[in-house]
């Protein structure tokens, strides 16, 4: 096993003293594991500490620097011997006595009821700047000579708040770059590796914000934004357990090569709406998702109605599966927009009208996080651009890429929102009528 060798910000980081710091970065220049590297050096050297690995939600550490934490970082041999991961009390235990405690900001009683010497937030960009301070105040154990809060993020919006926050000095942000992740970058050779060149030439075919942000780390907005009104610290919210009366609705965006993307909703008494379920794939039949529907939903209540893209065959296969009819979605690309920007701006209460669970996603699809494609409908909002070329204007229309989720959802909103007949191909209508009627909890559509 080749030592591990931190080289430009990353190495900076390992000697940095500062309160808050922040690696930021395009996807690809390894900067959790140079932030968990130094965090297992601190473990090994100041016997009896406690630290916190932390990310918006527990369940994203499962999968992502958990993974890196026990496969790459510690040495061969060290996991299961020199350090042990107590489930129960969820950290990982040092024979010297030292912590690493493993928590997300759902369940902040884990988080914010110790003390640690030192804390790393892993894509801090998903927290909120209370968040983040709230974090710093439980930086104080004292075990090590300096108490440092740490994160690491992809670019975002230059009016983010860690953008805002490094600018008024309050936080140090170190750019990264692929030439310092040595599994990518030869430093003696001055090369890329085979892996390095693969990797780059994925990241090259990005287009628009997305190759801005993953692939030259810069914080900037995407131009032509059509949900400019997306806020992720109001719209993207933890979830909470729905009540059984409250009404469910599935929209299904069909796809095979491009994603199937799969909302389940529910709809408040404030006639809020919430994407509490989510699936989003490649290379899946229809029938392939409906089987799994039907096992993460079957302790749901039945949906009111199920709006689905006009695939002839698609519908008919989800019919034939989930045994009940299909609505054809409302498809006036523009009402549609215009009805979803409406439920995101603040309603008269000072709240919007449209909320995405986080952890909604019921599986991420490989093949599109090995391409650095949105992974869930989330992913898609900042990349999501009003299509400017061969004259149109601003506002005619979107571009049709990485937009599978975006027409989902818009099939959804424009199912409540807008002045919209119910097609019905297959079968006979859920509701028994022309036109789109207030919710009727005895008209639901049941599965079999």
């Amino acid at each position: 096993m080749t030592a591990y060798q931190p080289f430009g910000n990353t190495l900076e980081m390992f000697h940095s003293r500062d309160p808050e710091l922040i690696l930021s970065g395009p996807a690809g220049t390894g900067k959790t594991r140079g932030i968990l590297e130094k965090f297992n050096l601190m473990a090994i050297k100041y016997a009896g500490c406690r630290m916190l690995m932390c990310r918006k939600t527990r369940a994203s550490l499962t999968q992502s620097a958990m993974v890196t934490f026990e496969q790459h970082v510690l040495p061969p041999g060290w996991f299961g011997k020199s350090v042990r991961f107590h489930t129960a009390d969820q950290e990982y235990r040092y024979s010297n006595g030292s912590v690493f405690v493993v928590g997300g900001m759902d369940k902040p009683t884990k988080v914010m009821s110790t003390e640690f010497d030192a804390i790393y937030v892993q894509e801090a960009i998903e927290l909120t700047e209370a968040e983040w301070e709230a974090l710093s105040t439980r930086v104080r154990n004292g075990r090590i000579p300096y108490q440092p809060l740490v994160g690491d993020t992809n670019p975002d919006s230059p009016r983010h708040w860690i953008k805002l926050r490094a600018s008024r000095g309050d936080l140090r942000l170190l750019p990264t770059v692929h030439e310092e992740n040595p599994a990518l970058y030869d430093q003696k050779k001055k090369e890329w590796t085979e892996r390095g060149r693969n990797y780059i030439a994925r990241l090259e075919k990005l287009t628009g914000v997305r190759y801005k942000r993953l692939r030259k780390g810069l914080w900037v907005s995407a131009e032509g934004a059509i949900y400019e009104e997306w806020n992720p610290d109001i719209h993207h919210i933890y979830p909470f357990d729905i009540p059984k009366e409250w009404p469910r609705f599935w929209a299904v965006d069909f796809g095979f090569t491009n994603p199937f993307s799969w909302g389940a909703y529910t709809v408040d008494p404030d006639g809020r709406l919430y994407l509490y379920r989510e699936i989003y794939h490649t290379q899946r039949l229809v029938e392939d998702h409906c089987r799994t529907i039907r096992e993460i939903t079957k302790n749901d209540p039945p949906p009111v109605a199920i709006i689905c893209d006009h695939d002839a065959e698609g519908r008919a296969t989800m019919e034939r599966h989930l045994g009940c009819s299909t609505v054809a979605a409302y498809k006036l690309v523009s009402e549609g927009i215009q009805a979803v920007q409406s439920r995101l701006k603040p309603a008269g209460d000072g709240k919007p009208r449209l909320f995405i669970f986080r952890d909604a996603l019921h599986e991420r699809d490989p093949e599109l996080v090995e391409r650095k494609l949105p992974t869930c409908l989330a992913e898609e909002i900042d990349g999501y651009i009003w299509n400017t070329s061969s004259n149109r204007k601003k506002g005619e229309e979107p571009v049709k890429e990485n937009d599978h989720g975006m027409d989902q959802l818009r099939y959804m909103v424009a199912h409540r929102d807008c002045n919209a007949p119910a097609i019905v191909i297959h079968g006979p209508s859920i509701y028994g009528g022309s036109s789109l009627p207030k919710y009727d909890p005895n008209q639901r559509g049941k599965l079999r």
